[in-house]
This record gives C-alpha cells, structure tokens and sequence, in this order.
C-alpha cells in the first residue's frame, strides 16, 4: 500500500531483504490515496479518505465519468510511487479484492500492459477446497462462493485474454487473521490443481494464529510431504513466457 502511513518503513524493510517479493496492493476504497484530495474529488471524502462502502464505490467508478478519470489518475499515480521505490514488482492484487470490478481491473490490464506484465492476483476461493479443510462456515463459504464464481470467471478472462499470468485460487479470504495451522494442514491436503495462493494477515488479531502457521514446522513438513512446490508471483511470468 505505497499510500499508507508504514510505506516507507515497509520499503526500508524490504531493501534489506532482497529475496523478499514485494507486490503494489493498490488502494481505492477503504484507505487514503496517494494524490491530493484537491486532485480527485470525485473519489474522496471531506476527511480525504476513499470510500468506505464497496457497493458505493463500485457504483460510482462504474457510472461517474468524473470518478473513472480520476480513478485512473489515481491508480497511475500508486503504480508510478511503486516504480519510485526502486523495488521489482513481482505482482498486483488491490484492497477488498476490488480488481473483481471490471473498471479497475480496466485500468490495472492498462498499467501494466507491455511485453512481460506482472502477475495480478484471482481472488477466487473454490468452495469444497475451502470447506474441507475444517467444515466451518458452510452456509457462508457457498454464498461467498456463489456469488464471485461467475465475477472471478470474467477475471481471469480478461487477464487470458491480455497475456497476463495469474494464480488459479486463492484461500483464506473469508478467515482474515484466523489461518490458524490446523486449517492450512487441511487446506495443503485438498489443494486443487494449479497455483494456489494461501491468504495471510499476521499480527492483525491476539493470539497471532496467522504467524504461528507461518512458523510451523508440522506446516514445513506437510509441504515437503504432498510435493507442493512454493513460488513467488513472479515465477508464474516467467513460467508463462
């Protein structure tokens, strides 16, 4: 988020980690943007921060001509602060998942159109992957499941149609912050085929379950037992050229 207020700590922190991936999670909603409010009025509030409703903000960027041209100029001007950092950009995803509106999608497929684009996330969660990996939550991983089926379809269209690559799922997007090991072991036992993102958030919630997995050896070991390859974004751009 190369508008939030640890961006330049996060960029200090990764320049002294030089194998570390580092990907633009672009913000339009929920955060404050990279121009001035003066700049783009259409976009923010009197506090100059971007909307906090998704379904409004998708309607506006959908239907306000002033909002689209200043949805764009926004969205440029995050990319060209990445480009400032000095940082590969191994790959793209946005805040709440909203590369799912085909207006920022549009405009993301424009930054990064050229002879070798980044990566940019799916967030597409399959259902049964999902739900057997602890049988929780049923009711609302069919609903979530559902109602992005054909959204993420549409997505990955696009993002075949332009040459760029991306993951085939992407789990953990109803668990933010409670990827507690025994969940990640059952998800490594019914990965579908393809590259599989797994969704982390450590040191969003007390006690740090995300991090916990994330440090687990019984994870390590359950990896190198199922012959799970691990890779960056930006292997899938290379893989695909």
């Amino acid at each position: 988020m190369v508008g939030g207020a640890a961006a330049r700590d996060a960029v200090l922190r990764a320049r002294r980690l030089p194998t570390l991936s580092v990907g633009l999670h672009l913000v339009v909603t929920r955060g404050r943007p990279v121009l001035k409010p003066a700049e783009i009025p259409a976009l923010v509030d009197r506090e100059g921060r971007l909307p906090e409703s998704l379904a409004r903000a998708g309607f506006r960027y959908f239907l306000l001509p002033a909002a689209r041209r200043q949805l764009r100029m926004e969205v440029r001007a995050q990319f060209a602060a990445f480009r400032e950092t000095g940082l590969p950009l191994d790959h793209v995803s946005v805040h709440n998942h909203m590369q799912l509106h085909p207006t920022i999608l549009g405009l993301i497929l424009e930054a990064v159109r050229g002879d070798a684009p980044p990566p940019v996330r799916l967030p597409y969660e399959p259902f049964l992957p999902s739900w057997r990996a602890d049988r929780e939550g049923s009711a609302g991983r069919l609903l979530s499941w559902l109602f992005l089926y054909p959204w993420a379809g549409l997505v990955r269209r696009r993002l075949e149609s332009d040459d760029v690559p991306c993951n085939a799922s992407l789990f953990g997007m109803r668990d933010t912050g409670r990827m507690a090991t025994d969940r990640v072991l059952g998800l490594l036992a019914h990965l579908p085929p393809g590259v599989s993102e797994i969704h982390f958030h450590p040191a969003c919630r007390e006690p740090d379950r995300d991090l916990e997995a994330l440090m687990s050896r019984d994870v390590a070991d359950a990896l190198r037992a199922g012959g799970i390859e691990s890779v960056r974004f930006g292997d899938l751009g290379k893989r695909k050229r």
